[in-house]
């Protein structure tokens, strides 16, 4: 890899062991990818907090936080003190919520340990927003950046809604970014890469949150990997409706990029968001209709059969004001059933937020629970007792089936919210 003379400096211990061992973890990794050189980025968004009880008795055999970080977010068999940061980087959401031990099913000691590591990385630099949606809370790149960011659903958000370039990236290669102001160039980090490959017509309205995210479910079925081009829409989405279709194309493909013509930032026509107009006529069309709008609601709706419902969870990815607001709306002068639970997930940023506005107080005087910086499907918590869960997150009702063999029902927050007032499911297609 051609490396600038300040990356050689650091690779070659200027700056100290520990930026040395990320330079090297970043050159084994560039040369695995095939990337040629490494870019500059000044935005990552990282995981690298201690919260699992095996990372707590690491920590007292091997030798304190250091050691954490070097195992685990450097790859480091050596222990090297870890230096404050280089990049500008904020905190992905944790295992569970700190606030609420018990109903996260962890005891007071991995609660400690959790405070001990976010002391140690907040030391260093890290901001802890713990959340999956940095852009809502402060961590919000420009068109072009260069951005080192974990969590699949902020990745595709920071490709495609503000044009900043990332890869999907993982605990270890944040951790030496973090230190290096560094990343390798490639993938989307590279022109070529972002360009569109298959062509999506919308050909049946697509207005409401629940409707983007089986779009996106089906579009991220459709290509995988690819960059889907989308054309059709008839109302410009608002955050909500964009952070739910990317979150549910990366869950039910891999997409880290589409574009949305006449919307998205490298998209002002077909032509550009292919790259060219030969590339557009030639690509692949795909027609998602009303057949294609149905089939998708039954199969992510497959795993429900009974109408019980025992937990009803928002805030996937985490809860917008405007969301909390809505859910708010929806709820006040009603109650949560009393054989069902309501908990909502948000950043702990719009929390506060929420909080002083009253409408954390209208949330939970109906009997939902509002909580930060975790979601179920990170924690792998639910009530006691859940066999039955209704969501207005395509993506939880993906993964909460497989990760803890509830059923799952998926429809918009109003049909969620009736859900939790009655106890039962009586959402449909429509």
């Amino acid at each position: 890899m051609q490396l600038t003379d300040e990356e050689r400096a650091m690779a070659d211990g200027r700056d100290g062991r520990a930026v040395a061992r990320a330079m090297d973890l970043l050159l084994r990794y560039g040369r695995a990818l095939g990337a040629e050189r490494l870019v500059a980025t000044n935005n990552v968004v990282a995981s690298v907090g201690a919260t699992t009880p095996f990372m707590r008795e690491f920590a007292q055999r091997q030798g304190g936080m250091d050691a954490v970080f070097s195992e685990f977010s450097l790859d480091s068999d050596e222990v090297v003190q870890i230096p404050k940061i280089r990049a500008f980087t904020t905190h992905t959401q944790l295992g569970f919520v700190p606030d609420e031990p018990e109903r996260m099913g962890v005891d007071e000691a991995t609660v400690q340990f959790y405070r001990q590591g976010e002391a140690f990385i907040t030391g260093l630099g890290v901001q802890a927003t713990n959340t999956c949606t940095p852009y809502q809370v402060g961590n919000l790149p420009t068109r072009g950046e260069h951005c080192a960011w974990m969590e699949s659903s902020a990745v595709i958000y920071c490709n495609s809604v503000l044009g900043a370039r990332t890869n999907a990236e993982g605990r270890e290669s944040v951790g030496a970014a973090m230190l290096t102001g560094r990343i390798p160039c490639w993938g989307y980090h590279l022109d070529a890469n972002r360009r569109g490959t298959h062509h999506v017509r919308i050909e049946t309205p697509v207005e409401s949150t629940s409707d983007w995210g089986l779009l996106g479910y089906w579009v991220g079925d459709q290509v995988q990997e690819r960059v889907p081009v989308i054309c059709g829409v008839q109302a410009v989405p608002n955050l909500a409706r964009l952070k739910h279709f990317g979150a549910a194309a990366s869950s039910s493909g891999g997409v880290e990029m589409y574009h949305l013509v006449g919307i998205t930032p490298e998209a002002p026509s077909l032509e550009a968001a292919f790259g060219g107009a030969e590339r557009a006529r030639v690509a692949e069309v795909l027609r998602f209709g009303l057949a294609e709008h149905r089939a998708t609601w039954e199969k992510i709706n497959a795993t429900g059969k009974d109408a019980q419902v025992d937990y009803v969870m928002l805030g996937c990815p985490h809860y917008t004001l405007e969301q909390l607001w809505e859910a708010a709306r929806l709820i006040e002068g009603r109650k949560v059933h009393a054989d069902c639970a309501l908990w909502i997930f948000t950043a702990r940023a719009i929390k506060s937020v929420a909080d002083q506005n009253g409408t954390t107080r209208i949330l939970e005087d109906a009997g939902a629970r509002v909580m930060a910086d975790s979601c179920s499907a990170m924690s792998r918590a639910v009530p006691k007792g859940t066999r039955v869960a209704a969501f207005d997150s395509a993506k939880q009702a993906h993964y909460l089936p497989a990760i803890l063999g509830v059923q799952a029902w998926y429809g918009d927050t109003a049909e969620c919210i009736d859900a939790a007032c009655s106890g039962r499911w009586q959402g449909r297609f429509s």
